[in-house]
């Protein structure tokens, strides 16, 4: 039987010293990053998919966007859809009380720990698996990662500015948005896009075909005022 808990033993299988790497671009704040953590295992036995933790405001405010939380009806509607989403995963989903939350102290908590794998999965558990808000319970979000130091963690100035340069990498990437596989140089948005990297994976030239080129020959069109 597939469980939630083969999948998720699956997931910290030991990887080939030899595997491509790619790199994944997410934030606690998403809860689409939740999903596309779980939905990411079809690629983990042709990838090693280091985690990366950024600060989606940080995108947000360079490429002038809003996030689904500031737009009312679109906060509802994303908050319901992954309900659905979760169900089809056969994932827990619970929303925490509160959302958007203020998740700079998660963030460098993940970055201070190096990000591995057991740590982002229990980060992601904790705030969508529990529905526990990360900011109001930084303490047990430390906690539950195995370091009741953490406020020293995040505290250190190297951590701090590692976060900073992992949100401008990411941005030097032209990755927009959380969560974003990067692998070959080609970005990959959410979780609805990891059968368009497997084909990638399959087709190495799948971008050059005619249809790719044609659709980033278009020009802007009409502008907002």
């Amino acid at each position: 039987m597939d469980t939630t808990q083969n999948r998720t033993q699956h997931l910290f299988c030991k990887k080939d010293a030899t595997m491509e790497m790619a790199r994944w671009y997410f934030d606690l704040i998403s809860p689409f990053a939740y999903l596309h953590y779980h939905r990411l295992l079809p690629l983990r036995d042709r990838l090693e998919i280091q985690p990366v933790p950024v600060l989606f405001a940080g995108l947000l405010k360079h490429w002038g966007n809003k996030g689904p939380a500031e737009v009312p009806p679109k906060r509802l509607h994303t908050y319901q859809y992954c309900v659905w989403a979760a169900a089809q995963q056969n994932l827990p989903f619970h929303m925490p009380a509160r959302h958007p939350f203020n998740s700079l102290a998660a963030q460098r908590l993940l970055v201070a720990l190096g990000a591995p794998d057991q740590a982002v999965k229990s980060a992601f558990d904790f705030v969508y698996g529990d529905g526990r808000d990360p900011e109001l319970d930084i303490a047990a979000l430390c906690q539950r990662l195995g370091h009741a130091d953490g406020d020293q963690l995040i505290a250190q100035p190297a951590v701090k500015q590692q976060l900073i340069a992992n949100t401008e990498d990411a941005i030097a990437s032209g990755v927009f948005g959380v969560s974003t596989l990067v692998v070959r140089g080609r970005i990959f948005w959410g979780s609805d896009t990891v059968p368009w990297a497997s084909q990638f994976l399959d087709e190495p030239e799948l971008f050059d075909q005619p249809g790719y080129r044609e659709a980033l020959a278009s020009e802007f069109g009409v502008a907002r005022t």
